[in-house]
């Protein structure tokens, strides 16, 4: 006898409402690579959810690497749901459907846990959202006995008390093994009869998890357990030991409609030892962990082989900084992109430097698109207090190798708004993007200077919590724009 895959009640609603809104196949689920456990085999339901449209979230390699880590538990089915786009969201509040999983269809609030990440502040309405889409208290402190675990996680709860009041339990940090633990003791006191709020208070006792529930504001304005509470003063973020010996192949789904970045990606780093004064992810995800050439080469063949992709991103926070990243590079191009195999490796930022552009010249093979480097700043004084340890001499080093290598295209990353920033520090910015053009022209044929092109970005600076410059204020909009025009003229 087949065992049975779990079905939903709302497939007889939700097919019809497909037809009446824009790129359906956002809901339809089902695609290349999904993963389904039959129903008499499974426990504990648990839903992840990224708060923003399908072909945004699809792509994060954390909702993927967290689904499998809840999947690889026996007994445990892991699904995936997405903010809706505005249009579904119209049609779900007219005829009052709650928001469902893609791979069953299952309403959200039919979950034993949800797990929401919250990627960056822009994301933090979303999130409401989507809980009052789900049909379940907004507020924490509302939800009854049967109403789902609400787990957050991701970059942003490294400064959770913005969202306190809507979260059942934080995750800290990495959570490859955190999120199988807070399932497992959600399941294993369920099962043993244990009320809803106690079950949120004993999570707490996971290294790693904060449980806003169990604080309160203390006379200072610090954040304190409250009295008689027996949780921790301070939580201390949760690192996975073992990355890198862990498979640096990660089963993915391929989806049916385009989305960004659809490629197979690669983890070959995490952390980052560089130390940038403005960057959370790098005060995030230390210590530095390297996975090896070879888990890394077996994981790009095995990920080609099962999703078809012709395209490979080789992601961390700095690929080039790999200590063999050259060896990586040179045997994927031997084994892998060989001539007319038609798969391309890429890279997503290079070193400021000569070695960076190497890579990337290994990486591009004969195809030269665009260079993208990231001096963040246009003075040396500015580089200096953002430690970003880069100097006018090497960016302008490494765009006229690159010339040299044949790219003809370069953009450069910058930000405004940093902590003692002056309008000297803004402008040089056009500056050392005027002496950079500069550079482009003197190193290529006269014949090759109209194909020249050099963009800039300039994104304004946001204060990170976990970082030095946690504590600097954040320009307003109308400051913005005067720095930016600044740039332009």
């Amino acid at each position: 006898m087949t065992s049975r895959i779990f079905k939903s009640s709302l497939d007889s609603v939700i097919a019809p409402l497909l037809r009446e809104v824009e790129r359906p196949s956002r809901y339809l689920g089902g695609e290349w690579g999904v993963t389904l456990k039959p129903e008499d085999e499974v426990d504990f339901r648990f839903c992840m959810i990224y708060p923003d449209t399908y072909e945004l979230g699809q792509p994060n390699q954390a909702i993927r690497i967290l689904c499998n880590a809840v999947n690889a538990v026996d007994g445990m089915f892991a699904e995936r749901s997405y903010l809706p786009a505005v249009d579904m969201i119209e049609k779900m509040r007219e005829r009052k459907i709650p928001l469902f999983s893609l791979e069953t269809h299952t309403p959200l609030k039919d979950f034993d846990a949800i797990g929401i990440t919250v990627p960056h502040e822009l994301a933090y309405t979303n999130i409401l959202e989507i809980i009052d889409l789900a049909q379940v208290s907004v507020l924490a402190s509302e939800r009854k006995e049967d109403d789902p675990i609400i787990f957050g996680g991701g970059p942003c709860t490294y400064n959770p008390e913005p969202l306190h009041l809507f979260y059942d339990a934080f995750l800290i940090g990495e959570g490859e093994e955190s999120l199988p633990e807070a399932c497992k003791m959600v399941r294993d006191l369920r099962k043993q009869g244990v009320p809803r709020a106690e079950i949120v208070r004993r999570l707490s006792e996971i290294p790693g998890t904060y449980v806003p529930s169990e604080y309160e504001v203390g006379a200072e304005g610090q954040i304190v357990p409250k009295a008689g509470s027996v949780v921790s003063a301070r939580v201390e973020k949760r690192v996975f030991a073992g990355f890198a010996e862990s498979d640096a192949w990660e089963p993915c789904i391929v989806p049916y409609m385009d989305i960004v970045h659809d490629r197979l990606n690669v983890e070959i780093l995490r952390g980052c030892a560089r130390g940038c004064r403005f960057c959370q992810a790098g005060m995030m995800y230390r210590p530095v962990r390297e996975r090896s050439v070879d888990n890394i080469v077996n994981a790009v063949k095995k990920g080609i082989e099962q999703t078809g992709y012709e395209e490979v991103s080789l992601t961390s926070l700095s690929t080039t900084d790999h200590s063999q990243i050259k060896e990586i590079l040179s045997r994927l191009n031997k084994e892998v992109a060989t001539p007319g195999s038609g798969i391309r490796i890429s890279i997503p930022s290079q070193r400021v430097d000569s070695f960076g552009v190497e890579m990337a010249e290994l990486v591009a093979g004969t195809k030269r698109g665009g260079l993208t480097l990231a001096p963040e700043a246009g003075t040396q004084r500015m580089r200096d207090i953002i430690n970003k340890n880069v100097s006018e001499q090497q960016l302008l080093d490494s765009i006229e190798h690159a010339m040299e290598l044949g790219w003809r295209r370069c953009k450069l990353y910058f930000m405004i708004g940093l902590p003692e920033e002056t309008d000297e520090d803004v402008i040089g910015i056009a500056e050392l993007a005027e002496k950079c053009y500069q550079v482009m022209l003197d190193n290529v044929d006269k014949s090759q200077k109209g194909n020249l092109s050099l963009a800039i970005s300039a994104a304004v600076f946001v204060p990170k919590a976990n970082t030095p410059f946690q504590w600097c204020g954040q320009i307003d909009s109308e400051e913005a724009y005067r720095r930016a025009h600044l740039i332009k003229s």
